[in-house]
């Protein structure tokens, strides 16, 4: 039996994992292609998106009690010790 070398032996492992990868890209694209060209898209009118109602000051507050509790949580300290300045909506 011959002995191949460290070389021979790293790239062939390595050429058989890209073989595997691109054997999956090629199958994934066939199948989204199979899948995907058979539903219709969906067409729909735009909706006007309506004026969200501005949140009353207790929500604000309950949102903002929850937030620190949580912070405290994770930092593992006191409520107390924890002042939000302000909160953004992302």
């Amino acid at each position: 039996m011959p002995e191949y070398g460290s070389l021979f032996v790293c790239l062939m492992g390595m050429g058989t994992v890209f073989f595997g990868l691109i054997c999956l890209i090629v199958l994934t694209m066939i199948m989204g292609k199979l899948v995907g060209g058979r539903a219709a898209p969906a067409v729909s009118a735009p909706v006007p998106a309506a004026a969200a109602p501005a949140a009353p000051e207790a929500s604000r507050q309950e949102i903002a009690a929850a937030v620190s509790a949580a912070i405290a949580e994770e930092l593992g300290t006191s409520v107390t010790g924890i002042r939000i300045v302000s909160m953004k909506k992302l």
